[in-house]
């Protein structure tokens, strides 16, 4: 008998350990609660307690609840040892989270290029007041991060006859699209960029790379969108950029802190668009889908999807 434990702390547990369940009958799973130190071949976690984890060196894997793992190696960081040495971990990858990414990024997109958040504020003030357009060709879209999300991203805004650029870690071949890549290509990315998407995973190097020198770095009046992670963002610079007229409006799904302060400037501000964190949520059957094909890979000594590298973060 396999035995998977799981744990999240807003998840229904109920319907994922059904849906486990269907998919493996082979497998036990159960909720993990404090204090369960029974046996387990592999968990699905969100945001694990230390104790959750820590002793469970037979694991065979551990599986991230998301797109992300960068709250389970914040905690690793905060508390070693909550991964135990030598276990794999995997993130979900895709699992519908490409078609919600590709959905709110092209409303947002959208809405800037053809001024629709202009002309809302018109609206306010009972402004009749016709704009130029934006234009295709010099509105070149950045796209920071290149992973599954990123390039689904970019493939789309192509598909719109949009200019893209991307720029990761490592050079990309995605048809259309232009590649950058590495520290010493940031500036030349970013420079000529009307409108800039932040996709990037939430490591140490990338902690803060939305930052005054790269707004300014970005053409005059350029948009901001991030359906990353808060961290990425200097939410003072953005401020400043914002006021100082270099960034002209941004839309912003993740925060430093969540759920954003009820007196934070982000709320008031007229060019600031906010969400609460649901550019892409985790889609529990496609998930289970995922997780479960990628246990049976592990079972059947296959190289399962989504292999987290500790040490790049991602």
């Amino acid at each position: 008998m396999m035995n998977i434990i799981f744990y999240h702390p807003t998840f229904d547990s109920k319907q994922w350990i059904d849906g486990i369940s269907k998919r493996l009958p082979q497998a036990k799973v159960r909720a993990w609660t404090r204090g369960d130190d029974q046996p387990a071949d592999y968990a699905l976690v969100w945001q694990p307690p230390h104790e959750m984890l820590a002793p469970r060196t037979q694991l065979k894997g551990i599986f991230a609840l998301g797109a992300g793992v960068d709250a389970i190696l914040m905690q690793e960081q905060r508390n070693p040892g909550t991964l135990p040495a030598g276990v794999p971990l995997m993130r979900l990858e895709d699992t519908g989270m490409s078609l919600q990414m590709q959905e709110y990024t092209l409303a947002a997109v959208l809405r800037y290029f053809r001024r629709m958040d202009e002309y809302q504020l018109f609206q306010q003030q009972k402004q009749w007041r016709p704009l130029a357009p934006h234009e295709h060709q010099s509105f070149t879209i950045g796209i920071l991060g290149a992973g599954v999300l990123g390039q689904s991203v970019a493939e789309k805004l192509v598909e719109l006859n949009f200019h893209v650029r991307s720029w990761s870690r490592s050079p990309k071949n995605i048809a259309g699209v232009q590649s950058f890549a590495g520290d010493e290509q940031l500036d030349e990315f970013a420079s000529g960029c009307k409108l800039l998407i932040n996709l990037l995973p939430n490591t140490p190097q990338t902690a803060g790379i939305l930052n005054k020198n790269l707004f300014a770095t970005l053409r005059p009046q350029a948009y901001l969108i991030n359906i990353a992670r808060g961290m990425h963002l200097v939410e003072g610079d953005l401020l400043r950029a914002l006021d100082a007229g270099q960034i002209a409006a941004a839309t912003l799904d993740v925060f430093v802190e969540e759920p954003l302060p009820g007196m934070h400037p982000f709320w008031s501000h007229p060019r600031v668009s906010i969400t609460p964190h649901i550019a892409a949520n985790t889609l529990p059957e496609q998930a289970m889908d995922n997780i479960v094909a990628n246990i049976l890979a592990l079972e059947e000594g296959r190289t399962p999807t989504g292999l987290v590298d500790l040490q790049r973060g991602y």
